[in-house]
């Protein structure tokens, strides 16, 4: 996309430590460096609820909260049903201070501010859709731009040829209020009048935030911030000695047990898992972080 000339902010938890690092490695080379924020909540669904409206009560995107609650129907849950609100997450382990990282198979946005003083910001996102996927790769914020003109794509206008060919700022622009350009010239950070599609494969390959979040995010992200673009469905890191294993659906083919245990074992972990815990949480792929640490009886 081209365009013409939040409410979540989540306080930094520092519970995830490096741990014992085995003799003749590194904690970098072990991937031990992850950190834990945010908390799982639990919430009771009202009457006329939907799971979509209560995403985005929490700043929690559609693919987030169906995961965390397979049982419930997403569109009807029945009145009074507890919902698991998957707020705590594992940062993912790319980026530098201060800059964006998006993990794809999230949906999900991390702003990591100069200051380690300050809070992290984390929003859900919406995400190029099958056949526009959004390219993975490090960008620069290189514009920022409010109000937002959109240059509809050729690709998009050939197949609706009434459409307009510029559409202005307003409530029929799909790139809401605010935008953030990335230094590939069709790839922007923006907001959306379509909220629900929030944390789901809903765009062209640009990344869209809920109308509240982009306001937020336009707000702390200077020009010249690096963004990382990653693919990472499966994070890791240590609280307290324990081990915490957090997997997403990929966006493509599938996680296997062993490729998890192979990463624990980069990490020099596999040895104090528990296979049984690892298992149901590669085959659940709830999105929330999980201890997998070994149970000593």
């Amino acid at each position: 996309m081209r365009t013409g000339t939040g409410r979540y902010a989540v306080a930094v938890l520092l519970i995830c430590t490096t741990g014992a690092v085995p003799a003749g490695s590194t904690a970098a080379s072990q991937g031990l460096t992850g950190r834990l924020i945010g908390n799982v909540q639990a919430y009771q669904v009202k009457r006329g609820e939907s799971l979509v409206e209560i995403a985005r009560k929490f700043d929690i995107g559609f693919n987030a909260i169906a995961a965390a609650n397979p049982d419930l129907d997403p569109w009807v849950p029945p009145t009074g049903s507890k919902v698991t609100i998957p707020t705590a997450w594992i940062l993912p382990e790319s980026g530098r201070r201060p800059g964006l990282v998006i993990n794809i198979p999230e949906f999900r946005l991390y702003y990591v501010p100069p200051k380690k003083s300050d809070s992290i910001l984390t929003f859900p996102l919406g995400i190029g859709d099958q056949g526009s996927s959004t390219p993975v790769g490090r960008y620069f914020v290189v514009e920022k731009i409010v109000r937002p003109a959109w240059h509809v794509p050729k690709s998009i206008w050939a197949e609706s040829p009434r459409h307009l060919r510029i559409v202005p700022p307003g409530p029929d622009n799909p790139l809401g209020s605010h935008a953030l350009r990335l230094s590939r010239n069709d790839l922007l950070i923006h907001g959306t009048n379509r909220p629900w599609g929030i944390g789901r494969r809903s765009s062209h390959g640009c990344l869209r935030l809920y109308p509240e979040d982009i306001v937020k995010l336009f707000r702390r992200v200077p020009e010249g911030t690096q963004v990382s673009v990653i693919n990472q469905p499966v994070k890791i890191c240590t609280s307290g000695g324990r081990i915490m294993l957090e997997v997403h659906r990929p966006i493509s083919g599938e996680i296997s047990v062993g490729q998890v245990l192979r990463q624990l074992a980069g990490k020099g972990l596999v040895s104090r898992v528990e296979f049984a815990k690892v298992i149901r949480t590669v085959e659940e792929r709830k999105g929330v972080p999980v201890d997998v640490t070994l149970s000593l009886r």
